[in-house]
């Protein structure tokens, strides 16, 4: 079966999270990635939280379907094997401080002029132009700065930061739509163009109309915890077995399904219930019915009442339990992955489903510099001229 990006060869030269991600989503569907990294200094996703047995985890989900190779781009020579690399390549992702690689004479105009049809992907803290570009930029960064600090976390405390990734991961998801679009864009030009990617953009662009808000009402939303202001009881809820239940009720008439449910029909009556700011304001009331209700009860028995009554409900889940879910293993969301340090490794699957060309993850991330010497042999590279270049620590 053809891969959609079989024939697309995307060169990898970011390092830690969004460029990587976004390589990474495009090898899952068929494309040759080769993720070029530092002889000297990988990766650092390769040292970054848990490892087994000395192998860093999160670099065998990072680094997944790529070739590695190791190459110093500071030196001329690694300057000039980039450009040949690049010569036949479709993509080059890319998150250096802006500037760099300009400095090392492998901008986009020279690039282009090596291969015209090449999409250079720049990700970076805070683009490649204005007062802040050439800070270094990181994903908290932007958690903080898009406005998604101020809204997270409880009214009286402080702002709230994700203990996860969550600007970079979004930042990866949309660099991949930003290439398929440039991509799609050179079938009918021939040329390919900069993606020019801010970490801080697309984080703001899925908080919703909160700059819309503030310029048509002088809105600035709140913290509100795991509530909102558009409806209610919308909660998480502790039962009796100490696990907890997330409740939405964005639908009236799921609103008035909870209410049924917990023993408290007569709230429906009430002039405020008919809307969800109505709702909202009278969060403290519904939370109270529902957390009562759900505290006389296991996980198990709410969430078996709450489907019994078409009302909706989500057992909050940590990895245990998502590794034990039927529904995620209907959907094949957990792939074993063969990996030649680890064996195998569970990790999650490619995050949809395509009918006729689905997505595949076909091997963990690979060792550092695994690669180097059949990419760049296949350039014309001798095993003589490899050794050379590696004992002066260009590869």
């Amino acid at each position: 079966m053809t891969a959609p990006l079989d024939g697309i060869r995307v060169v990898d030269l970011a390092t830690l999270f969004a460029g990587p991600l976004a390589a990474a989503f495009l090898g899952d569907f068929g494309a040759d990635v080769i993720k070029v990294e530092h002889p000297a200094k990988p990766d650092p996703s390769r040292g970054h939280g848990p490892a087994r047995d000395g192998v860093g985890l999160w670099w065998k989900v990072l680094g997944r379907n790529k070739r590695t190779v190791t190459l110093n781009l500071s030196d001329p020579d690694g300057a000039a094997l980039l450009r040949r690399l690049l010569a036949d390549a479709d993509v080059l992702v890319e998150n250096f401080r802006p500037g760099t690689l300009e400095r090392w004479g492998l901008g986009p105009a020279e690039l282009h002029a090596v291969n015209p049809r090449l999409v250079v992907t720049r990700i970076s803290g805070f683009g490649q132009v204005g007062p802040y570009a050439r800070r270094p930029g990181f994903g908290t960064l932007a958690e903080a700065m898009s406005g998604f600090a101020a809204a997270t976390g409880e009214p009286d405390g402080p702002p709230t930061l994700p203990p996860f990734g969550l600007a970079d991961s979004v930042t990866a998801l949309a660099a991949a739509y930003a290439v398929m679009l440039a991509l799609r864009a050179r079938d009918a030009t021939g040329a390919g163009q900069v993606v020019d990617l801010a970490i801080i953009e697309p984080i703001m662009a899925m908080l919703g109309p909160q700059i819309t808000w503030y310029d048509q009402l002088g809105y600035i939303q709140p913290r509100l915890g795991n509530r909102s202001n558009n409806n209610a009881p919308r909660n998480t809820y502790r039962c009796a077995d100490g696990r907890w239940v997330a409740v939405s009720t964005s639908a009236q008439s799921i609103a008035e399904r909870v209410l049924r449910l917990v023993g408290r029909p007569e709230l429906i009556d009430e002039p405020w219930f008919a809307t969800g700011s109505g709702r909202a304001a009278h969060a403290d009331e519904l939370d109270a019915a529902v957390s009562a209700w759900v505290a006389e009860r296991d996980r198990d028995e709410v969430v078996a009442a709450f489907e019994a009554a078409q009302a909706a409900v989500a057992p909050v889940y940590d990895v245990r339990d998502i590794l034990a879910d039927p529904q995620y293993a209907a959907l094949g969301t957990v792939r074993t992955v063969p990996d030649e340090e680890l064996g195998e490794v569970r990790m999650q699957n490619v995050p949809f489903r395509l009918t006729d060309t689905p997505g595949e993850i076909r091997h963990a991330g690979r060792r550092h510099g695994q690669d180097t010497d059949a990419v760049f042999g296949a350039l014309g590279l001798s095993a003589d001229e490899l050794a050379a270049l590696r004992e002066r620590g260009v590869l």
